[in-house]
């Protein structure tokens, strides 16, 4: 049950984040986006780290090459992100043209695909975690998982702003905005909680499948979250969004964990 609780964790946030179209009257300032995108980059970062890499490291330690599985898991979570970037359509809030492959879906409805792509490995990440400490694997703790959950919970509170402020922008009301927020980070949860089910059977493949999930998280930071924070004017504001998210994060998961 706490572990069903714990997967949830990122939802609220993200319904958090979402409620902003309900009392902003309007969009993000672009130097306050850039600044919440660079944090959202730092935390999944720190993340992909302390809370995915090294643990899938440490639990490979009886292994001669105790750093395969991690390598071998990274390197398929960024080739999974890769195909879904390539095959699913879907358009990010600060461009003009879609993503992928070709198709008539609404503008609304591609900038809920952008969210949803990256959402999956953050749900998957906290969900093969909570399924880690649901198998009582040595190295995985609940205050460990907590971190990640709370972090990942925290930097989705503006991705869930940053997509139900542009909607309510492109003439959609504030509730379906709202709504349509809500169901980017609940695809995160269904995700997480799958995870958690499957937990059985992702406890001999853990190592691995904790490397992916940090190869997905850092694909869509490198490929998305950063060059959109990075852009000028005052592309210092990211930087410094980045930092705040990454020490935030790194001190949740080494005070908690």
């Amino acid at each position: 049950m706490i572990s069903f609780l714990g997967v949830f964790i990122p939802f609220f946030g993200t319904a958090l984040g979402a409620a902003c179209v309900v009392f902003m009257k309007r969009e993000i300032r672009p130097n306050f986006q850039k600044a919440l995108l660079g944090f959202a980059s730092g935390v999944m970062v720190a993340a992909s780290v302390w809370s995915l890499l090294l643990p899938s490291i440490q639990l490979s330690e009886s292994m001669r090459f105790s750093f395969l599985p991690a390598a071998i898991g990274f390197a398929l979570g960024m080739v999974f992100l890769l195909c879904m970037d390539v095959l699913i359509p879907h358009l990010h809030v600060d461009k003009s043209e879609p993503e992928g492959i070709p198709t008539s879906l609404k503008k609304s409805t591609m900038l809920i695909l952008a969210v949803t792509i990256h959402n999956i490995p953050e749900g998957m990440a906290v969900g093969v975690v909570f399924a880690g400490l649901a198998a009582k694997t040595p190295g995985i703790t609940l205050a460990g998982a907590m971190a990640l959950a709370i972090g990942i919970g925290i930097q989705n509170f503006p991705e869930g702003a940053i997509i139900s402020l542009p909607l309510s922008s492109e003439g959609i009301t504030k509730r379906k905005a709202f709504f349509y927020g809500i169901a980017s980070g609940l695809i995160e949860a269904v995700s997480a909680a799958l995870t958690l089910l499957l937990s059985q059977f992702v406890e001999p493949i853990l190592p691995y499948m904790l490397s992916f999930a940090a190869g997905a998280m850092l694909y869509v930071v490198v490929e998305e979250l950063i060059p959109e924070s990075a852009q000028k004017p005052h592309s210092n504001m990211g930087t410094i969004g980045f930092a705040l998210g990454f020490l935030i994060m790194m001190i949740l998961d080494v005070a908690l964990g």
